[in-house]
Parts: structure tokens; C-alpha cells; sequence
């Protein structure tokens, strides 16, 4: 099989297809860059096919391991994070391609041993979304402030479930207070907040089962869980005090706890509605997961993309691939959401203004055609 493929070359690609709410989109764009595509879902078809490479959202180990059984080229697109699978010691591959969102983590696996890792950020599909005719839109879509996005209050909030101590449960909670207040910096990494000896003690109230298949750095899984409560603890906050002052609306899991004063309308289909949503939304609003370090969240890209004014929280990718008042709004304090969504609800002219700005950097820089040609160089 071709292992040496360039920009140009029209490429054999056996997609691994995992019902991810973005592969329409990066299928449909490596048809249009004219790569032929079959999709798969056992990893027994890799192997069985004539192709130049297997790709994937997100990395999986399984797939790794058929593509080096195979000696086939195995191109990953990491779009999630924390993503555990990228610690699986078949990381160290040669056939491995791995492209990493966000640029801290990428540094941080080629320390690991991947001897392929390149840092691309996230995209959208430019063709699809200059296609719709997002300006004629039910009335329900139209809304003043909006956030589409994980509550993570559910089973999966494992800081909560631990049976913490009150001394230690209560400095942990002074640590997310205080990580609340900063953006673009991740306090909790830092070994004075949280040191060696405090460490140990976590390690005996959130337990792992090591399977083997990951070689898992626990202790970062620990910090991963109190970033996600972090997470959690701001996203809610920060709603409830944008319902207090705007028209507020949510999107999310039909789990999630009723927040006072923001109206939530559940799920949002990736295709068929969230275009519309974002586009007609006056603010949409991104608070980015804590447990990424310095990428650009895929929603940020989406919304941009859909031609959606954004007010996000700061992240240094964001501060680099954008320019700030021009492309979108940033906050650096959770008091500047509400300082920034009541300016711009006054000022349509500017807020429009910057939304075409985005949207156009978006589809210059980011679209699915531009990204993939890089990807695909094996």
C-alpha cells in the first residue's frame, strides 16, 4: 500500500465511521478535494480493502493496532479532550499520523513517544454552511443569548461522587473557586495548589481500575476531575447570571439541572439546527472545558462558521489564530460576560460586524479543504 502520498494526490481513504456528529462534513470535503472515501466500523475490514490510509476522529488504539498489523497509514484528527486513548502504548506506532487540536497536548505526546504528531487545529465545512440560507428561520431559533454546550452534571461528575473529607473537600473547593477567576492559565497544575503530599491523600479518595491497555498518568486524570467540576461549577454560574440580566437560552442534555432563569430547549442537531441556532442567536456564548489546555474549542469554530457572534472566555489559541474585537469578543473575567453581552445587545451594527469577520476568517483559514490537504500528507 502507498505509504508516500503529497498534497494533490487524489487518496484511497478508509474512513472509520463512529456515528461522530462532524464526519459528514469531513467526509463530504474529501470527496470535494477528490479523495474517493468507504467507510468502515470493524477493524477486521482494515486489511481487507485497497487503500492509502485509515482515518479517524479522535484516536483509537484498536485501529492503531490493525493499521501497524497491517503496515497501513493510520491519520487521527483529535477533537476531544481529555482524550485517554492517546495514552495507549500502541501511541508509539510508525504508522501513526496523529493531529492533536490543542498545541500544549501535542508537545506533551511527542514527550510520550509518538513519533508523528502534529498540531492542526479544528474545522468546519465551509461548502455546507454557505449552502443554507440561515437568515430564513423559525422564530424559536432566535434568541438573545445562547449557550449550546455539556452541563457535565450528571454520573460522569466524578468530584462529586468521591466521599472527600470536609477539610479537604473544602480547600478543593477554594482551589475552583479560585481557578474560576482565571482564564487562560490552569492553576490546578501547579505543584504549589496542589503538591505531592496533598496528591497521595486524592489518590486514596478517587480510585482507578488500570485495565493494562493505557499507560494513564492517574494523577492527571485526579487534576482532570477537579477541572471538570471547575467546569461545571462556572458554566452554571455564569448562565445564572446572564439569565439574571438577558434573555438567556440553553441547549444541552435533557439530563441537566434547570438553572433559574435560563430557558432550556434540550438537544440541538449538529446539522439541521445548530447552524440556525447560532446564526440568529444575538450572543452565543463559549466557556471552554477546562481540561483544554490552549486549543480552540470546536464550538468556537462552529459558531464563527455559522456566522454567529461569540463572546468566549480567553485560551492563548484563540488570542493567536483571532483578532480580538475584530473576529470575536474575549473575557478574561467571569464579570466581563455580562459587561460585554449588555454592550454588544445595544450595538447591533458592531456586533454584526464582527460575526461577517469571523465567519470569514473561519472559511480563509479553517474549512475542511484548507485543513485537510496538511492532514493527508503521510
Amino acid at each position: 500500500m502507498a505509504v508516500n502520498v503529497y498534497v494533490g494526490d487524489a487518496m484511497r481513504i478508509l474512513y472509520y465511521d463512529w456515528d461522530e456528529f462532524n464526519g459528514e462534513d469531513c467526509r463530504d470535503a474529501m470527496k470535494r478535494l477528490g479523495h474517493e472515501v468507504e467507510t468502515f466500523r470493524d477493524y477486521d475490514d482494515i486489511g481487507k480493502r485497497d487503500y492509502d490510509c485509515v482515518f479517524s476522529f479522535d484516536y483509537f488504539p484498536e485501529v492503531s493496532e490493525a493499521c501497524h498489523d497491517h503496515h497501513s497509514i493510520y491519520v487521527s484528527w483529535v477533537f476531544d479532550c481529555p482524550h485517554y486513548p492517546l495514552y495507549s502504548n500502541t501511541i508509539s506506532y510508525e504508522e501513526n499520523r496523529i493531529h492533536i487540536f490543542d498545541k500544549r497536548l501535542c508537545e506533551e505526546l511527542k514527550t510520550l513517544g509518538a513519533k508523528h504528531v502534529y498540531h492542526t487545529p479544528l474545522g468546519v465545512n465551509e461548502e455546507r454552511l454557505r449552502s443554507l440560507d440561515l437568515t430564513t428561520t423559525p422564530e424559536s431559533y432566535m434568541h438573545d443569548v445562547t449557550f449550546l454546550g455539556n452541563l457535565y452534571d450528571n454520573e460522569f461528575n466524578f468530584f462529586d461522587q468521591a466521599s472527600f473529607p470536609d477539610e479537604l473537600k473544602g480547600y478543593l473547593e477554594d482551589v475552583i473557586k479560585a481557578q474560576q477567576l482565571v482564564y487562560g492559565k490552569d492553576i490546578i497544575s501547579d505543584n504549589r495548589v496542589i503538591d505531592d503530599s496533598l496528591m497521595e491523600t486524592l489518590r486514596s479518595f478517587i480510585r482507578f481500575e488500570d485495565t493494562g491497555k493505557y499507560s494513564v498518568n492517574y494523577d492527571r486524570v485526579i487534576l482532570d476531575i477537579i477541572r471538570k467540576k471547575v467546569t461545571v461549577t462556572e458554566r452554571r454560574k455564569i448562565l445564572e447570571a446572564l439569565g439574571d440580566c438577558f434573555d438567556t437560552t440553553l441547549y444541552t442534555t435533557p439530563d441537566a439541572k434547570p438553572i433559574p432563569g435560563v430557558n432550556c430547549l434540550g438537544l440541538a442537531d449538529y446539522n439541521s439546527q445548530m447552524p440556525y441556532i447560532f446564526h440568529n442567536s444575538k450572543i452565543n456564548i463559549n466557556m471552554t472545558f477546562r481540561c483544554i489546555p490552549s486549543g480552540i474549542p470546536l464550538r468556537v469554530m462552529d459558531v464563527l462558521g455559522s456566522g454567529g457572534f461569540l463572546i468566549t472566555t480567553y485560551q492563548d489559541e484563540i488570542a493567536e489564530y483571532f483578532e480580538e474585537d475584530k473576529d470575536l469578543v474575549i473575557v478574561r473575567s467571569p464579570e466581563e460576560f455580562i459587561e460585554k453581552a449588555a454592550y454588544y445587545l445595544e450595538h447591533d451594527d458592531e456586533r454584526k460586524e464582527i460575526a461577517q469577520s469571523g465567519q470569514e476568517k473561519v472559511f480563509e483559514k479553517f474549512a475542511y479543504t484548507k485543513l485537510l490537504p496538511e492532514v493527508l500528507t503521510l
